[in-house]
């Protein structure tokens, strides 16, 4: 590419000249980005495809516009323009020098680099221009795995970390104009809440998902990027129908427990094959694994790991379903906010609990060495046989890690009980999720 082609699909891309769209503001991941700003480290940005990274760097290149940088010394490169081809460090380093002289910027720079993985060896231009101390780098990509292997090989202690989810459901709440901001407006928006509960159950919280229309047709195609641009052409994969069942698989179990010998038989693979699809898998953001509780590593490893997905409207298009199994949904909606605050707690682990009898508690929560609390998924509470199982469940686990408080979340129950010495809580998702306890 020579230098006008390059500066042509620039200015698509920044503020010199007009202002760029940047949705609605996510001020958590802001908030987030405005801490590192001067932290002298290469800001890394990562999450599923279609989860709002892109938005949330041109939202922040707004911030700091408003803040008094000049547009000219901030420069957004998207790596997914098809315009850009044969992408290598000399093409990253030919579009820096005709940036510097076309814009001719004064002071500190901010370069946004967007879906980083896309270019071949970027990691040591962006190590070199960290040292050089050339510019302020935010840098974007899709995949965990290739990520995190570049960044701890070259620019190993040089950056911090931030992972962009689908919509929150206080998030969601808003893309949908409906603000809840405290007790008072649970109870006076609560018929409006329940109606966009159901749609967050169908249709998850992807942002150009809860914007659009077409829904389904929208959804599906994220499925389509996300296996065919990240996960079948980033790892050469030659296997392409097996990927896919395995991946819509998954897609289908939700919430429940499987191994990768279970799944030999059925998809007439090794489980080696399985082992290594699966990693693949989980490392575009499509599925996350969580391993059962135990103070033995290697019984932790050995054991089921219970499937969730990065968004339940995938799951529901995707996946194979005969009716909606509201109760697994709303167990991957607590299980991702559960993840959205790990993301901001390096200590905190999650696993679910189970033990020889077939007692099973949802979630177990650790912190360090320490198990904070456990928490039961449970939907039909109304089913006196199900409320029993569930809370027995929960007591065994609670005798077992010794602790005396447990948390049931439920539909729309709301009470706490005593059983012998332990207290139970129960609280509606909606108000769970938006923190209103």
């Amino acid at each position: 590419m020579n230098k006008n082609e390059i500066l042509e699909v620039l200015e698509d891309w920044n503020f010199w000249r007009k202002d760029q769209d940047t949705g609605f503001t996510r001020l958590q991941y802001i908030e987030q980005l405005q801490s590192l700003k001067d932290s002298n480290q290469i800001i890394v940005i990562t999450g599923a495809r279609r989860s709002g990274k892109s938005y949330l760097m041109r939202g922040f290149a707004k911030k700091l516009i408003s803040e008094g940088i000049s547009k000219n010394n901030i420069l957004f490169i998207n790596f997914e323009d098809p315009r850009f081809h044969r992408l290598d460090t000399d093409l990253l380093q030919k579009t820096y020098e005709t940036y510097l002289e076309s814009l001719n910027p004064k002071g500190s720079i901010y370069i946004f680099l967007d879906e980083i993985q896309e270019v071949s060896e970027w990691e040591k231009w962006v190590r070199t221009m960290h040292e050089l101390k050339k510019a302020n780098l935010i840098i974007s990509g899709s995949n965990a795995r290739l990520l995190s292997r570049e960044l701890s090989t070259l620019i190993t202690g040089r950056h911090v970390d931030i992972t962009v989810f689908p919509l929150s459901f206080k998030e969601f709440l808003s893309f949908n104009n409906l603000e809840v901001n405290n007790s008072l407006d649970l109870v006076n928006k609560k018929i409006d809440i329940n109606r966009l509960l159901s749609e967050y159950f169908e249709y998850g919280s992807f942002p150009g998902v809860v914007l659009a229309g077409a829904k389904k047709q929208i959804l599906l195609a994220y499925f389509d990027d996300l296996l065919n641009k990240d996960l079948i052409r980033r790892y050469k994969i030659r296997k392409t129908g097996k990927i896919k069942e395995l991946a819509i698989y998954y897609l289908s179990n939700i919430s429940t427990p499987s191994t990768y010998n279970s799944l030999k038989k059925q998809l007439l693979l090794t489980t080696d094959t399985i082992k290594k699809f699966s990693n693949y898998i989980e490392s575009i953001y499509l599925i996350f694994f969580v391993k059962r509780f135990s103070f033995k590593l290697k019984e932790q490893e050995k054991s089921p790991r219970k499937t969730y997905a990065i968004d339940v409207g995938l799951s529901n298009q995707v996946g194979f379903r005969f009716s909606l199994n509201t109760g697994r949904m709303a167990e991957n909606l607590v299980f991702l906010e559960l993840l959205r605050k790990k993301s901001l707690d390096p200590e905190m682990e999650l696993f679910y609990f189970k033990n020889e009898r077939h007692q099973e508690v949802d979630f177990v929560i650790k912190e360090f060495l320490e198990v904070k609390s456990l928490i039961q998924v449970c939907w039909n509470i109304e089913d006196l046989k199900t409320k029993k199982r569930e809370i027995n469940s929960l007591i065994v686990g609670l005798e077992d890690l010794n602790l005396k408080k447990g948390l049931v979340i439920t539909e729309d129950y709301e009470n706490v009980e005593y059983y012998k010495e332990f207290e139970i809580k129960f609280i509606p998702l909606y108000k769970w999720l938006l923190n209103q306890t």
